[in-house]
């Protein structure tokens, strides 16, 4: 039979000490999908620590966080991070599953690996 009160679970563990990126406080709480893509963005191309190049980061912490809430995520919040996911797609000139509410800005998201490979060193 299981403890009623274990220690901190694995998935608050990577929370507090992942080593992928520095995300603005509360991005997943915001309203606005066009800004939630714009912070993921802007932290995927601007941390040193990550091993992916930046898209697939900032998608993958979507996904994750997504993913994590499961059922207990409402399905207006659902809707907003998957809009958030095409908004992500289009900044980063990727083929969106929807219309894009925003266009991209060609000198914000030009980090590439080989850039963010330079900046590590």
């Amino acid at each position: 039979m299981r403890a009623k009160h274990r220690k901190a679970s694995w998935i608050q563990r990577v929370m507090a000490t992942s080593d992928a990126l520095d995300l603005e406080p509360g991005v997943f709480t915001w309203e606005d999908p066009s800004d939630i893509a714009r912070s993921l963005a802007r932290s995927a191309c601007t941390s040193t620590r990550r091993k992916a190049p930046p898209f697939r980061s900032a998608m993958a912490m979507l996904t994750f966080y997504i993913n994590r809430a499961g059922k207990a995520l409402p399905p207006q919040r659902r809707a907003i991070l998957e809009q958030a996911k095409d908004e992500l797609r289009c900044l980063f000139g990727r083929k969106p599953r929807a219309t894009c509410r925003s266009a991209p800005d060609p000198h914000f998201y030009t980090c590439d690996s080989a850039s963010a490979s330079a900046k590590r060193r």
